[in-house]
């Protein structure tokens, strides 16, 4: 079995694949202060809970956007599997031409998200990852990576207002009742959400503007399902785009 490994900032997602199949998937929140003997009680504890048997897992791979964990996860991997996972990188073998200017300086997350949308829809395609900054990738209908955007992600905007703002309290994230808010969390809410909303829908038309094509845009991302709904441009969601990615690399550089 294959076991695939997206490191974000604010959560690690796991996928283990049986041949193409992904049998199973679990997160737990990104702790950058994390040891090795912390890691691997937590991840066998995932292991447990979903009913896995790390001895069946017989290869890995991992995107990280943190680079203070990869000892860490390494280590951990390699008690579990005998060698360290395969690390994604711009110089990765992905049948993606990657026409940024400097390409080391594509994250991991932003070239896994973009070979698996590819792979599916093999057209031009925006993807939007809804994580810690919301990314927008563009790839061409040949394939080619073009670049893309980065916002601030709706969690850290949310939070950057309260803190600014000190008569404001924290509000969850989520679809307010009403347009015009009666109240001030209802207020915020209305802002954060809609706001939100328009700048994703703004950005993509910007990007189909320049592209010069009609692109499929796809969501992904921890935020993906709750604005994909509300979003005008998002059509397609796939929270587990990256750990499809993931796979299709390990076949490509394993």
């Amino acid at each position: 079995m294959l076991l695939v490994i997206d490191v974000g900032n604010t959560s690690i997602t796991f996928g283990v694949f049986n041949n193409d199949n992904l049998i199973s998937s679990f997160n737990f929140k990104t702790n950058k202060k994390s040891n090795t003997e912390r890691f691997s009680l937590n991840l066998a504890r995932k292991f447990s809970e979903n009913s896995i048997d790390p001895s069946l897992i017989n290869a890995s791979i991992i995107s990280s956007v943190v680079p203070e964990l990869k000892d860490v996860i390494d280590k951990t991997i390699k008690n579990i599997t005998g060698f360290e996972p395969i690390e994604v990188s711009h110089s990765s073998k992905t049948n993606m031409s990657i026409l940024y200017d400097n390409p080391k300086e594509v994250g991991a997350d932003r070239i896994v998200n973009s070979v698996a949308a590819y792979s599916i829809f093999k057209k031009s395609i925006i993807v939007v990852d809804f994580g810690t900054a919301t990314t927008f990738d563009c790839i061409s209908a040949e394939g080619a990576y073009l670049g893309g955007a980065i916002a601030p992600g709706i969690k850290i905007s949310s939070d950057a207002l309260t803190l600014s703002a000190s008569k404001l309290p924290r509000v969850d994230i989520e679809k307010p009742r009403n347009i015009i808010g009666k109240n001030t969390a209802e207020s915020m809410q209305v802002g954060i959400f809609y706001g939100y909303v328009s700048l994703v829908d703004g950005l993509i038309r910007c990007l189909k503007k320049s592209m010069q094509t009609n692109p499929v845009v796809i969501s992904t991302g921890g935020y993906s399902k709750i604005m994909s709904d509300e979003s005008e441009l998002i059509k397609h969601c796939d929270e587990c785009l990256a750990l499809k990615g993931l796979q299709i690399l390990f076949k490509l550089n394993g």
